[in-house]
């Protein structure tokens, strides 16, 4: 084995920069394919060009700018640790989790240099193939350690439930209790009831 590894080592050093990433991608998807651990997504990070990866339009995590800069500085000093988990998506690839470690990627030019513009990135499960199911696994990322603002959240209990999700699916896979599912759909269900109601500009007693 080790004189096959090291003829494709030498082959690869050979490389220009961009074939050679694109060879060790296969490379790794390749092994990959064969790897008892072929049924998690980490086992195959592979690096993508950035501007193939694309935020999603729903992500309802926020981040406060002290810890949105402590990211971009972890990453400068420790490197990326976590690739930006996504969704193929023909020649573009759809964040499922990572949205600011793609934004660091793309907007701190020291992180950028270094990558010579590419990203981490890991595919998630094929299994995973409607919108709603990642729009889930991107909620169920984002429970497990940050926080999201009450409107967003509420866009998107409203979004799976027109999806036709029951409230104890979207409880079961949002990791909420059936009383926290109720109270998302019932703001959403008071903002659509007087979406079209004009008030007046202040109370006047009758």
């Amino acid at each position: 084995m080790e004189p096959v590894l090291t003829d494709l080592i030498r082959q690869l050093s050979a490389m220009p920069e961009g074939e050679r990433v694109e060879a060790i991608n296969t490379i790794k998807r390749a092994l990959h394919d064969v790897s008892p651990f072929r049924d998690e997504p980490v086992d195959c990070v592979v690096w993508v060009r950035s501007d193939r990866v694309e935020a999603n339009d729903y992500n309802p995590n926020s981040v406060a700018a002290p810890e949105m800069k402590l990211l971009e500085r972890s990453i400068e000093a420790d490197g990326y640790t976590q690739p930006i988990v996504a969704w193929p998506d023909g020649e573009k690839m759809t964040v499922v989790d990572g949205f600011h470690r793609n934004r660091v990627g793309k907007e701190c030019s020291a992180v950028r240099d270094r990558l010579m513009g590419y990203l981490p990135v890991v595919a998630i499960r094929e299994s995973q193939n409607g919108k709603e199911d990642r729009v889930a696994a991107t909620i169920r990322h984002n429970r497990a350690r940050g926080k999201h603002g009450i409107t967003s959240m509420t866009g998107i209990v409203d979004y799976l439930t027109k999806k036709n999700w029951s409230n104890k699916k979207i409880g079961n896979e949002l990791g909420m209790d059936a009383d926290e599912v109720l109270r998302f759909r019932q703001i959403g269900g008071l903002a659509e009831a007087f979406a079209d109601h004009e008030f007046s500009e202040a109370w006047e007693p009758v």
